[in-house]
């Protein structure tokens, strides 16, 4: 689980650049967990590298992430969201669904397996009754309940407009001792992360990263400072008028 990252690929992925012709999309909601060890004097964060036949983002590295899937609303889970991450979820949204923070959360769940094998949540509670179809069904076999209140929300971003995809992501973090098991061969060469590692932040730095990555690692590095204490302000990140803008939730 811990293999030497490979140096950035020559050739970036251009698919964060404008595109005139792109039509105006509507964001999708999306997720990301970002797992922190806290094991050293150092933190150091978990980091896959995307295919590079993949036409999103290719050859970058990432945290696990994505798009909100229905069987995510109907999965159950062992503890809810602390209250800090779903106020500031609800922050500068109209017409939120009651249900929005708990799709979000077991999104980046679902999605981390999905691309490392890494099931966090509990087994203190046995396996889930049920579990929809698809890999949720990893969490019942292995008899891990999804345990919502190992994450905390770190920070929003809004893929900017004329982007070909666009995303309104919400970045959770987790302390890597929320893992509670692997399942091996997720990863490789025909997967969609290629490789995942354990690196420092300043070592993800030298990454070949998403612009919004790499300002994540710097709230990440801010909120680690401080210990990761639950009230502290969460950047949002989006785009008005062509500005890029930084507010606080």
């Amino acid at each position: 689980m811990d293999p030497a990252v490979l140096p950035p690929p020559p050739n970036p992925a251009a698919s964060e650049t404008r595109s005139r012709s792109a039509p105006a999309l509507r964001p999708r909601d999306a997720a990301t967990l970002i797992l922190v060890d806290r094991s050293r004097k150092k933190p150091r964060v978990l980091m896959g590298r995307r295919n590079t036949r993949l036409a999103f983002l290719g050859g970058k590295f990432v945290f696990p992430g994505g798009r909100v899937e229905p069987s995510d609303r109907r999965m159950l889970v062992a503890n809810a969201l602390p209250q800090r991450s779903e106020d500031a979820l609800a922050a500068r949204l109209v017409g939120r669904s009651a249900m929005l923070g708990r799709s979000l959360a077991l999104a980046a769940i679902r999605e981390t397996y999905e691309e490392t094998g890494l099931l966090v949540g509990s087994r203190d509670y046995g396996p889930p009754e049920v579990a929809p179809e698809g890999a949720w069904q990893a969490f019942a076999e292995e008899g891990v309940f999804p345990d919502l209140d190992a994450l905390h929300l770190l920070a929003r971003a809004i893929t900017p407009p004329g982007r070909p995809r666009r995303f309104d992501t919400r970045f959770f973090v987790a302390d890597r001792k929320a893992v509670a098991t692997e399942r091996p061969g997720i990863v490789g060469p025909d997967a969609e992360l290629t490789e995942i590692a354990w690196v420092g932040l300043d070592e993800a730095r030298g990454l070949d990263l998403p612009r919004i990555t790499r300002a994540v690692l710097d709230d990440l590095e801010a909120a680690a400072a401080i210990d990761f204490k639950p009230f502290r302000p969460i950047p949002f990140y989006f785009e008005r008028y062509g500005k890029g803008l930084r507010e606080l939730l």
